[in-house]
């Protein structure tokens, strides 16, 4: 699995300090009140498309080339050692392969994009990916922990089963990155219609995050900081189901 870095442009800055210059719209966004205002100003419209995680293509083309330089180091490296031990030729096809199969991750973490239309959640890479929240049979919290940075994301997963992941987070020391107010109000929306998998419980997180934000709350006391401290330190990925997300939201009441 590809982590993403804190750099998506749709993931604000936040600190441990003060972040009241969010208020007024997350206070609008995490009430009952904000969310259906938000629906009915969309009624009869097309649906919006959100960005929830996307690269501009200068920031895109330097994460590339960096990638690449990371790709054939290791593939040298390893081909050097399959060399030493097969030969030349063993050596080379070695290399050929690590290359291939380390140049395929990168180029699709590069361009990977990941935007809400409506109610559905679109994943593009190479090819792409669709999952409606209304009708998602699973839904899960998926918090890692790479390199000092924990991700806090949502896991999303069809009745084809295919998945999707979606960042609301990412945090390091008491600062980091998180979704934007309006992306988190309209997921909460989606996930609040939810008729499978109980997407209440999860929209009860984003509203909680939205009006700790609207209450001005820094980084360490909102609800999204909170539960990715529950992510073991140096586990890759831990998936937290929809019970033990119901526990740590009745937690916050």
């Amino acid at each position: 699995m590809n982590e993403p870095e804190p750099t998506d442009p749709d993931l604000p800055d936040v600190t441990g300090g003060d972040s009241g210059g969010n208020a007024d719209g997350a206070g609008n966004a995490g009430t009952p009140g904000g969310n259906a205002a938000g629906r009915s100003a969309g009624a009869g419209d097309e649906p919006e498309r959100i960005v929830l995680y996307g690269q501009d293509a200068t920031l895109r083309r330097k994460r590339a080339a960096a990638g690449l330089v990371g790709v054939l180091l290791f593939a040298a490296a390893f081909g050097g050692v399959a060399g030493l031990i097969g030969g030349l030729g063993a050596g080379l096809v070695v290399a050929v392969i690590v290359a291939a199969a380390l140049g395929f991750v990168v180029a699709s973490n590069a361009r990977r994009q990941v935007w809400l239309d409506g109610r559905t959640v679109v994943m593009r890479s190479f090819g792409s990916r669709r999952v409606d929240l209304v009708t998602a049979p699973r839904i899960e919290l998926l918090l890692s922990d790479v390199r000092g940075s924990r991700t806090v994301s949502l896991l999303v997963t069809s009745e084809s089963n295919k998945a999707v992941k979606v960042d609301l987070a990412i945090y390091a020391g008491t600062g980091g990155r998180e979704l934007g107010i309006l992306a988190l109000r309209r997921l909460a929306d989606a996930l609040a219609d939810n008729i499978e998998a109980n997407g209440l419980v999860f929209s009860e997180l984003l509203v909680a995050q939205l009006r700790s934000e609207a209450r001005g709350d820094g980084a360490a006391d909102r609800p999204l900081y909170r539960i990715a401290s529950l992510a073991p330190q140096g586990k890759l990925a831990q998936r937290f189901t929809m019970e033990a997300v119901s526990r740590f939201v009745a937690s916050l009441e």
